[in-house]
């Protein structure tokens, strides 16, 4: 007998809290295993499940449960700034919060640069894209290239940019070496670097620690290795008038604003605070 999904609905849900994971993976799992919108899941839980696909649908829920899978890797993508980005074991899952960093880059962009209509926009360890391919239709008059030290990130990243219609460059290289080999200076800099002190990753939840990327978490033993190393090559790629914006780890603002206003003196630099009233993202403006 075929269950409807309702049925099959409650039963994942139930399952799935007593395993100590979220609900609503239920819901996206069944949204992509019968390829169907939340509102049209929701019209329709009356309708029947077909067997197969109930069986595939228990199998990414046990995944899920079992292996500690994440569901983005189960349905394939993420949702990032109201877009649909790919993503795989290769690259770390976009975030909220990055998404205020892209907002906020965004506006003090127009700030700054208020008269000037081509910038030179550079996403710095960019893995799936999301930033630089965000930043590049959100705002046309952006040129925007995106670095990985990843051969495989950066496939991943391309594929949206392609997928999605965005104009981004892509270079594989270490940071800002790329750009300090070509001797090129940019208007912006934005970058969500690995920031995770080598020791908390044992910490993490084995849904990020077993299944995202090592090389995009750890920043060194205490998570501001490459926050040094920016404040030492960014003064190398920036031109007069510059934007910086990271992301940062909780708790981790006052040290990263340090690290800049040692790099620029005469910066302004601030820190930022995302929803949940934690320190997450460090703009420094130069003007």
């Amino acid at each position: 007998m075929h269950r409807n999904i309702y049925e099959v609905l409650t039963w994942a849900s139930s399952f799935l809290k007593r395993h100590g994971k979220e609900e609503r993976v239920a819901e996206l799992l069944l949204c992509h295993h019968l390829r169907l919108t939340r509102a049209q899941l929701l019209a329709r839980l009356r309708d029947p499940v077909d067997e197969s696909v109930h069986q595939s649908f228990m199998a990414d829920v046990h995944k899920h449960v079992y292996e500690h899978v994440p569901v983005q890797h189960l349905i394939g993508y993420e949702h990032f700034y109201g877009r649909p980005f790919l993503v795989n074991r290769h690259v770390l899952i976009p975030r909220p919060e990055t998404e205020e960093l892209v907002q906020g880059v965004l506006t003090r962009i127009s700030h700054l640069f208020p008269y000037n209509h081509q910038l030179d926009v550079v996403d710095v360890g960019t893995g799936s894209g999301a930033i630089a391919v965000t930043l590049a239709l959100e705002n046309p008059a952006l040129r925007v290239t995106a670095i990985d030290i990843s051969r495989e990130a950066l496939q991943v990243a391309a594929q949206n940019a392609e997928r999605l219609g965005a104009e981004v460059a892509f270079l594989r290289g270490d940071l800002l070496r790329p750009l300090i080999e070509a001797n090129r200076k940019v208007d912006v800099v934005v970058s969500n670097p690995p920031y995770i002190p080598e020791g908390d990753i044992a910490l993490l939840s084995p849904i990020v620690k077993d299944h995202e990327p090592f090389v995009a978490l750890a920043g060194g033993e205490d998570g501001l290795a490459f926050y040094r190393r920016f404040a030492r090559e960014l003064p190398l790629v920036l031109k007069e008038r510059a934007l910086v914006a990271f992301e940062v780890g909780a708790g981790q603002g006052e040290a990263v604003a340090a690290l800049l206003e040692e790099a620029f003196p005469p910066a302004n630099v601030e820190v930022a605070f995302d929803i949940n009233g934690k320190d997450r993202m460090v703009y420094a403006t130069l003007q």
